[in-house]
């Protein structure tokens, strides 16, 4: 065997990575599009194709392309990371004064981005701590 491979400890069996990735996507993929309460058939009159590839994406038993990642994530109102299991928000980042903030500390200069981060982890290190002590 070459690869990566993971113990799945809910079936015992080992998984590569690829299956591991593949496989979250098909339940991303039905969780976004069961959120935005359409079914397969309309999802697909969305990418103007068939509902049986939508299933098959779903079940992952065909990889779809990165053009089709990011249509089916813009007509679900999702991000990519979100489908591609990078992320368990699927709405992380649709925030536009969010992401517009975020790209802009992204372009401050390295010493002050690291000094507005280490702030920002200060805040969240406190909140954390008033949540712990609240509860």
């Amino acid at each position: 065997m070459n690869g990566i491979f993971v113990l799945s400890v809910k079936n015992k069996s080992l998984l590569s990575i690829n299956d591991l990735i593949m496989n979250s996507f098909g339940k991303k993929l039905r969780e976004a599009r069961e959120a935005k309460g359409i079914s397969q058939s309309a999802l697909a009159k969305l990418l103007n194709t068939n509902h049986s590839i939508i299933g098959k994406y779903e079940r992952d038993e065909v990889k779809p392309t990165v053009d089709v990642v990011r249509r089916l994530a813009d007509n679900l109102d999702t991000t990519v990371g979100f489908l591609l299991g990078e992320s368990e928000d699927m709405n992380l980042l649709k925030d536009p004064s969010m992401l517009k903030r975020l790209n802009e500390i992204n372009e401050l200069p390295s010493k002050e981005k690291e000094a507005l981060l280490l702030n920002v982890d200060a805040f969240l290190r406190d909140f954390r701590t008033r949540q712990a002590y609240s509860a």
